[in-house]
């Protein structure tokens, strides 16, 4: 799967959510693969079903895309999403700035302790065997800040005018990163990318399992996309959703 320089941008003001969006347009049977844009959401949702404040100034982009793999290894492109964030990032920052660059499992990414950008993965089956359906979007803070989070948040620190540039970057990485997917085929080498730029690799973290906290030590990541851990008590588990909390953040 690899996106065209030419794929279809569809541009909103303001706009309830790019992901709702994506399922309108989806329904509505358009062409895909599609990016939709806006300048601010209304009502931007973040993982879990957590709000995304949308203030103008910022990245707010779904990507609308099929595939033919099965849902499972969809969940791949989180990493996918994960890496040209990154990438996209870097590339507006200075490189003593971008050096400070981690992807925190499963979806953000982190400029030092705080977090810069997040990207939210839903896939529908499409009728009769047309394969799958996904909608991904990447929000990331380029001048403006979110209010009352409950976090640190941080943004590029640049001026609202470069919010098309920093759009422009994103949707190459994406391309040089879906290639390399390959139909879940180059996950091997997405992994070992996400990993080389991971927060808190081989270190000791909480995790918030239903609020339940387990600590130990990151180890990687399985082929599902399920983050490793190696328990105080030496059992390596999975975790295929929560909360992490690296103790270098804490």
């Amino acid at each position: 799967m690899t996106l065209r320089p030419e794929i279809p941008v569809l541009r909103f003001d303001s706009i309830d959510s790019t992901n709702e969006e994506a399922l309108r347009q989806l329904a509505a049977e358009a062409d895909l693969p599609l990016w939709i844009v806006a300048r601010t959401q209304t009502k931007g949702r973040g993982r879990a079903g957590r709000s995304w404040q949308s203030p103008e100034g910022n990245v707010y982009a779904t990507l609308l895309l099929k595939t033919a793999v099965s849902a499972a290894t969809a969940t791949q492109l989180s990493f996918v999403a994960g890496l040209a964030a990154h990438d996209a990032a870097a590339a507006h920052l200075s490189p003593n700035e971008a050096a400070r660059l981690r992807l925190k499992w499963p979806n953000d990414l982190m400029l030092g302790r705080a977090k810069l950008a997040g990207n939210l993965l839903e896939s529908i089956s499409l009728a009769r065997n047309r394969g799958l359906a996904v909608v991904l979007g990447v929000g990331m803070n380029v001048a403006a800040l979110p209010d009352d989070t409950g976090r640190d948040v941080a943004s590029l620190g640049l001026a609202p005018s470069s919010v098309e540039a920093v759009f422009a970057s994103l949707a190459r990485a994406f391309d040089i990163w879906l290639a390399r997917w390959n139909e879940g085929r180059g996950f091997p080498a997405i992994r070992e990318a996400w990993l080389s730029r991971a927060l808190a690799l081989n270190e000791t973290i909480s995790v918030n399992l239903n609020n339940s906290i387990i600590r130990g030590r990151f180890c990687g990541v399985d082929d599902t996309g399920a983050l490793k851990l190696t328990t105080e008590a030496g059992v390596v588990m999975t975790v295929t959703a929560g909360d992490i909390y690296p103790d270098a953040l804490r």
